[in-house]
């Protein structure tokens, strides 16, 4: 029923041309831009996400969310993200699941109200074991409740990748990735979130097409997401806050 609700509200808002009107949150503005960071290494990357922690730390802004995760969180367009949160995105472009692990410190002082993780999509291109790809999640769902004990972490599912319509430049690596082998990886990594106290957020129903592939509007190249695609994780996290929060009242 969820899954209908969100992409009936993508709907409207395709009609409405919302995806090059959205104004920027002013929340979002309160921490550093992300500026050019395609052209950076990846111990650049994790010194300017230390930085921008740091900021995160001295400001202390209300309603702090983290999004961690690889280039589907850092391209996140600030303008699409849900309003009255401050923001702090540590996204990497090409991270995986270990390398998402072992840099969780660098938000250790910033005390979110929520952290948001989105990974796996990158291990599973370069090989990564379904064994292994749990076990770093667990170990990133570990961390954070012991990190951050009043911080609300979601564990959001793998999302599925184009198949055979994909253009992304490693496209045959992603046609060797089964899409039913992401959605029995997802059922184990709920399966863990459950066993862990983790919110757990299904987006992955939310982003297929017939063919249980990654619906073409959603995304650019069959990997990374387009403002549709991002209009729908959007609506997916603001349903889901709302359902949270009428919980907590009931």
């Amino acid at each position: 029923m969820l899954g209908v609700v969100i992409l009936l509200i993508w709907q409207q808002q395709k009609l409405k041309g919302v995806f090059g009107t959205t104004p920027v949150s002013e929340t979002a503005s309160v921490l550093p831009k992300l500026g050019p960071r395609h052209k950076l290494n990846y111990q650049q990357w994790v010194d300017i996400l230390k930085r921008e922690a740091q900021v995160a730390t001295d400001k202390r802004p209300h309603n702090l969310t983290i999004l961690a995760g690889d280039s589907l969180s850092l391209w996140f367009p600030p303008g699409l993200l849900p309003e009255g949160r401050n923001w702090l995105n540590q996204g990497i472009s090409g991270e995986k699941s270990y390398g998402l692990w072992k840099r969780l410190e660098l938000f250790d002082r910033t005390q979110p109200e929520m952290i948001l993780v989105m990974i796996g999509i990158n291990d599973l291109i370069q090989g990564v074991s379904d064994e292994i790809i749990l076990e770093n999640q667990w170990q990133i769902m570990s961390y954070l409740r012991k990190a951050h004990p009043k911080a609300q972490v979601i564990v959001q599912s793998i999302l599925p990748h184009g198949g055979e319509q994909a253009t992304w430049e490693g496209r045959e690596k992603l046609l060797g990735i089964p899409n039913s082998r992401i959605r029995q990886l997802n059922q184990q990594l709920q399966a863990i979130a459950t066993k862990e106290g983790v919110k757990y957020l299904d987006l992955y129903p939310l982003f297929t097409n017939q063919q249980g592939n990654l619906h073409r509007e959603f995304t650019t190249d069959g990997l990374h997401l387009s403002p549709q695609g991002y209009v729908v994780w959007r609506t997916a996290l603001q349903l889901y806050g709302q359902m949270e929060l009428v919980g907590e009242k009931n």
